[in-house]
């Protein structure tokens, strides 16, 4: 449970991976956190941040956890709750970027990404939910996308999955009104990261270090939606309701 001013004291990152996710347990970390549990297909992969936590003070614990198995995702969120005596925040990170031109050449892993990103993420977040209703409080943080505020011809795959997390997230988020939990969305821009390596960067670009801060900001004063950096919310305002003829000719750019 968050202590005596609010803090988080425990978080569960689902897709351990995340440069963002890990930029957001370090902040957190770095306060009053205490408790960190990633969960990735490869948990011994995240030694490093495991490390690096652990130095800083906290107890941290490494899962498996398949994006593309949520048959099995009940099974691992129940045996993380049920090892701890409850979990402040849990972060959705898990996701791929993919490549349009290789999505168009090839259907089946067009539908791979789409379960990651999408499928996996339902499965996962309803399982999460189940726990923060019976524990009375809880976070779900889900890293969302500007990509799927309006989808554009060269990542419409990506975008549209963003697009349904992002509804789902907001429905979720509506359900769980008045049982003590809680979803904030987290809306990056371009983020300079190993998925987008070699990838020419959109305007408004950041980095996984300041998504963290602005999420950790956004926690503080309570928000419903995190945009990152926050001057994407009056762009993709206008960007929305482009007629779409001159958003196919803006969005190529």
């Amino acid at each position: 449970m968050r202590d005596g001013v609010g803090a988080v004291q425990s978080v569960l990152v689902l897709g351990g991976g995340s440069e963002i996710a890990q930029a957001i347990v370090d902040r957190l970390v770095a306060g009053r956190c205490r408790t960190v549990v990633i969960a990735a297909r490869r948990p011994d992969a995240h030694e490093s941040a495991l490390s690096r936590w652990r130095a800083a003070g906290a107890t941290t614990e490494a899962v498996a956890f398949d994006a593309l198995d949520p048959a099995s995702h009940q099974a691992v969120i129940d045996g993380v709750f049920a090892d701890h005596d409850d979990i402040d925040l849990v972060i959705v990170a898990f996701g791929v970027l993919g490549d349009q031109h290789t999505f168009d050449a090839d259907p089946v892993a067009a539908a791979e990404a789409a379960s990651a990103n999408y499928v996996g993420a339902v499965s996962a977040s309803l399982a999460v939910a189940s726990h923060f209703r019976r524990q009375g409080h809880g976070t779900l943080l889900v890293l969302s996308s500007v990509a799927g505020i309006r989808a554009r011809a060269d990542n419409y795959v990506y975008g549209s999955t963003k697009a349904g997390l992002d509804a789902f997230a907001q429905g979720l988020g509506d359900a769980l009104v008045g049982t003590g939990g809680r979803v904030v969305i987290v809306r990056p821009g371009f983020v300079h990261s190993r998925m987008t390596e070699g990838m020419a960067p959109a305007p408004f670009a950041t980095t996984p270090e300041k998504v963290a801060d602005a999420v950790v900001t956004g926690l503080a004063k309570g928000r419903e939606v995190i945009w990152a950096p926050a001057i994407l919310a009056p762009v993709f305002t206008v960007m929305r309701n482009l007629p779409r003829g001159v958003w196919r000719r803006v969005s190529a750019r």
